[in-house]
Parts: structure tokens; sequence; C-alpha cells
């Protein structure tokens, strides 16, 4: 089963305070787990691929599921730094939701590291089931929980149901990235990144807007 998220300020913390040791690891394991799979990665070869020993790894991340634990948080988490830096979220709704899509929109899904590991993840999430449960763990139910409070501390939003509103907003989000960048959707059916953004943008605010 999954290890126990840390709250998201100390995970931020905990990523702004990575030794170069520590990256020059997750840099290797990355090319290990990409290369050989979830199951196919062993300490051994972490370790011949960064350039350092078992025990150095075993000290920074304990196990596997640490290592790759500490690689999610590496290449989604790091990028919303500037917004989930808090336990809270704050700022006018029309600007910071908006600002949340673009950061995923730019910074996560046009990140390659990312979507191979994206891959990975889904690849895997049969024979490894604990691999999305991590991944929804520390991604996408902390940002849900996070969004959703946001949510219902904004009544003039009308939104009856904070926590499934949150859901789609993010569900949305994740699906526009895995039909264009994985399923091909890019040359089959394309649809700009805009046009995303303004409709669901659109959707949220919609009682907000016919107040105004």
């Amino acid at each position: 089963m999954p290890k126990t998220s840390g709250s998201q300020p100390e995970t931020l913390s905990r990523l702004r305070a990575m030794t170069q040791k520590q990256e020059q690891i997750l840099q290797g394991a990355m090319q290990v787990f990409l290369r050989d799979g979830y199951a196919g990665t062993s300490m051994d070869r972490v370790s011949a691929e960064a350039g350092v020993s078992k025990q150095t790894i075993y000290s920074h991340f304990q196990d596997k599921e640490g290592l790759f634990k500490a690689l999610i948080e590496r290449v989604t988490i790091a990028s919303f730094q500037g917004i989930f830096c808090t336990e809270d979220l704050h700022g006018e709704p029309a600007i910071l939701l908006r600002e949340i899509a673009e950061t995923y929109l730019t910074k996560v899904a046009e990140n390659s590291e990312y979507l191979a590991l994206f891959r990975l993840i889904i690849t895997e999430s049969q024979r490894f089931p604990e691999l999305a449960k991590l991944y929804t763990q520390t991604v996408i139910q902390r940002g849900r929980l996070l969004l959703s409070q946001y949510l219902a501390s904004h009544p003039e939003l009308g939104i009856s149901d904070p926590e499934a509103t949150a859901q789609i907003f993010f569900g949305s989000l994740v699906s526009y990235v895995m039909v264009q960048e994985m399923l091909y959707g890019k040359e089959m059916m394309p649809l700009s990144r805009d046009r995303i953004l303004d409709s669901l943008m659109s959707l949220v605010l919609a009682h907000t807007s016919k107040d105004h």
C-alpha cells in the first residue's frame, strides 16, 4: 500500500531542499524506470545508472516505492510550486482557476518526463495497482482537496458540489492531455488548449457571469 503522503508545504519544502546527490539519483532512476518498467527496475540498476552506491539510494529514498514517489513529486508537484505553496489557495477565482489550468497544460503536460512517467503508471497499473494509487494520492487527491476547499470558500460561484466540480475541473485537464498527447488526438482531432481553457472557465464561472 502507498505510504501516507505529507502535507503540501512539507512536500514542497522537501523538494526545495533536494540535494545534488538526490537529484543525481532521481535522474538515473527516471532512465531506468522508463527503460525497464517498474518490475524491471532494481536498486542495482539505479545505482549503476546514477553512479552512486545502493546504500546511498536507500539512505535518501528508503525503497523502490519511495524512489518512485519522489519521481512523481519531482515532475508534477514541483511544477505547481507557485500555486500550491500553502495549505490554502488564494486569489480571485477567474484568475486563480485559469492559472491552475494553464500551469497544468504547460509546465506539466508539456513536460516530456511527466508524460513518460504518466504512461508508465497507466501501463503498469494493472500489475502494480499501488503505483496508480500512489499517483492518485500524491497528485490528484491533493489537488482535488485544495481546489474543493477553495471553491467551497467562494459562495459567489454558486457551486453546489465543490468536490465534484473540482474532480470535473482536473478530470477535464487530464483527459485533454491523455487524448491529445498519448492517444494521437493531436493528429486525428486537434483541439486548441485555449478553447479548452475558455470553455472550462465558462463552465466553472457560469453563475458569477450571470450575477455580473
